[in-house]
């Protein structure tokens, strides 16, 4: 018999609230813009952000699906939330420089190392673990050999990049930590 708890959160309506957040997201620039033009967006502009949230929305209802474990599905969530803000500030105005910066590539080279850890074990919450402290490392590389290249940026601006990309890593380090515990849960 489930409990009170579990039968509240499947009354819930999650689903509603996910995609309907995503759709918020997706609103609030065309909103932005009728108030300032400092929002500027393009069609394209919406559909690669409406691509994104999709890319993020179906893995998390495919692992809410898959595996009951809530470390596991935060796991997922984080790992998405990492790749989903790595892209958008890379898209945007790039991670080293500007989005013109050839170097900044490489972050998407990173995710593409998790990407591939995660096929590569299965989806497995031990495999996960290691393939999200993989993409960690890939992207602490990334920004390293980004950075070695000679630019005319003031060093200073390198602090606030080491910073961003360190946020990023440590939501693959987070999410590799709750892969963890599900793998010792199963």
């Amino acid at each position: 018999m489930a409990s009170d708890a579990t039968r509240t959160i499947a009354r819930f309506p999650w689903r509603a609230v996910g995609w309907g957040g995503a759709a918020a997201l997706l609103a609030l620039p065309f909103a932005a813009m009728q108030f300032t033009r400092e929002v500027d967006w393009t069609g394209s502009d919406f559909a690669v952000f409406a691509a994104m949230l999709l890319a993020a929305g179906i893995p998390i209802e495919l692992a809410v699906r898959a595996n009951s474990s809530w470390a596991y599905r935060g796991g997922v969530a984080l790992a998405l939330l990492g790749a989903f803000l790595t892209v958008w500030a890379n898209l945007a105005v790039g991670i080293v420089g500007s989005e013109d910066n050839p170097a900044n590539i490489l972050f998407f080279g990173a995710l593409l190392v998790g990407l591939v850890g995660a096929i590569g074990v299965r989806a497995k919450a031990k495999g996960m673990a290691a393939a999200m402290l993989a993409t960690a490392a890939a992207l602490g590389v990334a920004f390293v050999i980004a950075v070695s290249a000679p630019t005319d940026e003031p060093a200073v601006s390198h602090v606030t990049e080491a910073l961003g990309t360190g946020l990023f890593a440590l939501l693959f380090v987070a999410s590799a930590a709750l892969f963890r515990k599900a793998a010792r849960k199963a």
